[in-house]
C-alpha cells in the first residue's frame, strides 16, 4: 500500500521538505511536475536530460511519503553513489547488491519501515523471492531509472527491465516513476507499453544541455590532439576509447604530461576497476581513459569535459556519453574525434546482425554520419534526432563559435570513385592517390595504372582535397573498405558519379582563442585565495568522511560562499545545496574557513 499526500498540504510541504532536505530555494525545469504527479500516485514517465536533477524526482517523495521507494537502477556503482549522495542529505537509504554485506540488516530495516530509499538491480527485482519481500513491508513508489533499458529500440537494452512489469502490476496501487536521459519517439512508446505508463503520463523536459560545448572533427595525430585538450580543461574528464588496449596506451601517454591519467576497462581485475573508479570519483583532476561502459555507473557531477577517441555507436549513445560531463550545470566540453575507417569498421559489423537488426543500425550510422559531416549547428543535429526543433545556431559548438568555409567537392569525389573502380576496387587510399596525382612508381608500372584514363587527372590544390573527399564517401557509404584495407564502391556511389548528387567538403576554421560557453555559470575563480581555502576544507572533509569532494558541497555552492562570505550558520543556511543536515554536519567547519577572509 501506499500513502499519498493530500492535495492541499502538498505544495508547502515539499517546498520546506525541498530546502530543509535538500537546501534547494526552487524546482528546476520540469521536477515539480513530476514529484506532484507522483505524490498524487500517477504513473509517470520523466525524460530529462542528464544534470536536470531526475534523482530528486524520487528522493523528495521518498522523505515525503509513507513508505520505502524501491528504486530499480542497472549499475551497482550507480546506486553506491546515489547511495552516499542520499545518505548525506540524511535520507534513510540502503541497498541489496551482490556486493553488500549488510542484506539481512537491510531487510529487517525494510519490514521495520526504517527506509525511506532502497536501491536494487533489476535482476534482483525480478524474483519471486523479492516480490515476497516488498509484500511484508510498505513501499510507496517505484522508480525505475535508466528506463530506456527496457526497450529493445533502446541503444542499452536489458532484458531483465522487461520483466518487472509483473513486479509493478502485483503492487498496483503502488505509483511508478520511470526516468531516462536518452530515449528517441520509438523507445518512449515502448518504455510506456512495456512499463504500464498511460500516454498522459510522459513528461519530456527538452534534451539540450546548453553547457556543453560540442566540438566534432577528424582524428589528425589524436594524442596531440588529446593532449591540448587536456592542456585546455582543468578539472576531472574522461577518455572513452574503442579497445581495451588502446585505453591502456592512451593513459599511459597521456599520464606523462604530468596529470593523474587511470585506465578501466573490463579486462582489468575487479580490485584495480575498483580501486581506479574509487580514485576518480574523489579526485579534482584525475583523467580516465575508459571503454565506454565507464560512467554509466558514476553520478560525478564534476566532470568538466568528456572525448571520444572514436565513433560512438549511435546518436543515442554519444548523447548519454557525453552527458557525462557537466552535471552539476557549469562549463563542460565534448569533443568527438573520428575517423573514415570508424564508419568502414561500424557497417562491416552491420553484416553480422541478423537482417531484421540491420536497417535500425544503418539509420545510426547515417544519422552519425550527418553528425560529423555538418558544417551548420552541432547541437540542432543532436537535438532534431530527438523529434525537437532547436533554433539554427545554439553559439556554443565548435561549427556556430568558428563557422567553417565548405566546398563544392562533386567532381573530386567523381574522379575519386572512378579511379577507384578502374584500378580494380582493391587498393587502398594511398595508391588511389598516387594514381590520380600522376605519380609513376614500380607498383603503377606494374599494375598499368599509369596508362588509365584517371591517371594525373587531380593536380595542384586539388590532390589536398583527395584525402576529406574520401572521408565524406565512407561516411556517405559512397565508398566501402574491403576485407584486406582497399577501398571499392559502395551503395550510394551511383547518384554521385551521374552527377545527379552534390558533395560538398566541410573545410575545418583556422584555431581560434575559446569562448566562454553559452548558457553555463561563471567559471571557478582561479588564485582566489578563500576560494582555495574553502576547497581545501571541502577535500579534508571529505576524506574524514570516505566520500568523494562534491557529496560534501558542489563548487557552485563554494562560490556563492565565496562570494557571500556568511559569518554565521542562519546567513549560510541560505546559500543553495546547503539542508538542514549538511548545515548542521559542515556549517561550523566551513564558517572557519571563511573567518580569516570575512
Amino acid at each position: 500500500m501506499t500513502a499519498i499526500i493530500t492535495a492541499d498540504r502538498m505544495a508547502g510541504d515539499l517546498s520546506t521538505l525541498l530546502h530543509d532536505v535538500f537546501g534547494f530555494p526552487a524546482f528546476r525545469g520540469v521536477q515539480r511536475q513530476v514529484v506532484d504527479r507522483v505524490m498524487a500516485g500517477r504513473a509517470t514517465l520523466a525524460i530529462m536530460p542528464t544534470g536536470a536533477g531526475k534523482s530528486l524526482c524520487y528522493q523528495l517523495p521518498s522523505v515525503a511519503l509513507d513508505g520505502c521507494c524501491v528504486v530499480v537502477s542497472p549499475l551497482i556503482a550507480l546506486m553506491h553513489d546515489q547511495l552516499r549522495a542520499a545518505q548525506a542529505v540524511g535520507i534513510r537509504a540502503a541497498s541489496l547488491t551482490s556486493v553488500d554485506n549488510d542484506w539481512r540488516e537491510t531487510q529487517d530495516r525494510l519490514r521495520a519501515g526504517e527506509l525511506d530509499l532502497l536501491y536494487v538491480a533489476p535482476e534482483r527485482a525480478t524474483t519471486e523471492g523479492f516480490r515476497a519481500l516488498l509484500r511484508s513491508a510498505r513501499i510507496a513508489l517505484f522508480a525505475i531509472d535508466e528506463a530506456h533499458c527496457v526497450s529493445e529500440w533502446g541503444h542499452d537494452f536489458r532484458p531483465d527491465y522487461r520483466l518487472l512489469r509483473p513486479m509493478l502490476d502485483e503492487f498496483g496501487d503502488v505509483p511508478r516513476l520511470a526516468l531516462t536521459a536518452t530515449a528517441d519517439a520509438h523507445t518512449r512508446e515502448d518504455i510506456l507499453v512495456q512499463l504500464g505508463i498511460p500516454r498522459d503520463g510522459m513528461i519530456i523536459s527538452g534534451f539540450d544541455r546548453p553547457n556543453i560545448r560540442y566540438a566534432v572533427g577528424p582524428r589528425d595525430g589524436l594524442t596531440r590532439q588529446l593532449t591540448d585538450l587536456l592542456a585546455a580543461e582543468r578539472g576531472p574528464g574522461i577518455v572513452y576509447a574503442q579497445t581495451r588496449a588502446a585505453t591502456e596506451k592512451l593513459a599511459e601517454t597521456l599520464g606523462r604530461a604530468g596529470r593523474p591519467v587511470r585506465a578501466y576497462h573490463a579486462g582489468l581485475s575487479p580490485d584495480v576497476r575498483a580501486a581506479n573508479q574509487a580514485a576518480f570519483i574523489a579526485s579534482e583532476d584525475m583523467v580516465m581513459v575508459a571503454t565506454v561502459a565507464f560512467g554509466m555507473g558514476i553520478d560525478k557531477p564534476d566532470v568538466r569535459f568528456v572525448a571520444h577517441a572514436g565513433l560512438p555507436k549511435s546518436i543515442e549513445g554519444y548523447y548519454q556519453e557525453s552527458g557525462r560531463a557537466g552535471r552539476d550545470g557549469e562549463p563542460a566540453v565534448a569533443h568527438l574525434f573520428w575517423g573514415a575507417e570508424d564508419f568502414a569498421r561500424a557497417r562491416m559489423r552491420i553484416m553480422e546482425l541478423e537482417p531484421a537488426r540491420q536497417p535500425g543500425e544503418r539509420a545510426r550510422i547515417a544519422a552519425l554520419g550527418a553528425l560529423v559531416e555538418t558544417g551548420t549547428c552541432r547541437r540542432a543535429i543532436l537535438l532534431r534526432h530527438f523529434g525537437e526543433s532547436p533554433p539554427e545556431r545554439c553559439g556554443n559548438c565548435d561549427n556556430c563559435l568558428s563557422p567553417p568555409d565548405s566546398i563544392d567537392a562533386t567532381e573530386t569525389a567523381r574522379k575519386l570513385l572512378s579511379a577507384v573502380y578502374r584500378t580494380g576496387q582493391s587498393f587502398g587510399l594511398g595508391h588511389i592517390e598516387q594514381v590520380l596525382t600522376g605519380a609513376v612508381t614500380d607498383r603503377i608500372r606494374e599494375r598499368g595504372h599509369d596508362r588509365i584514363s584517371v591517371h594525373g587527372i587531380v593536380a595542384g590544390d586539388e590532390g589536398a582535397l583527395l584525402r576529406p573527399v574520401s572521408r565524406a564517401l565512407l561516411v556517405r557509404d559512397a565508398l566501402e573498405t574491403t576485407e584486406h584495407g582497399g577501398l571499392k564502391l559502395g551503395p550510394n556511389a551511383r547518384p554521385i558519379l551521374r552527377g545527379e548528387e552534390e558533395v560538398r567538403v566541410i573545410l575545418p576554421p583556422k584555431r581560434q582563442r575559446r569562448r566562454n560557453a553559452r548558457g553555463a555559470g561563471a567559471a571557478n575563480p582561479v588564485g582566489d585565495p578563500l576560494f582555495d581555502a574553502l576547497r581545501a576544507c571541502r577535500r579534508e572533509l571529505a576524506q574524514e568522511a570516505g566520500v568523494p569532494p562534491y557529496v560534501i558541497f558542489h563548487d557552485s555552492t563554494l562560490r556563492e560562499m565565496a562570494e557571500q562570505r556568511p559569518t554565521s550558520l542562519s546567513e549560510l543556511a541560505t546559500i543553495s545545496g546547503i539542508g538542514q543536515r549538511k548545515l548542521d554536519a559542515y556549517g561550523d567547519a566551513f564558517l572557519a574557513a571563511i573567518r580569516p577572509f570575512a
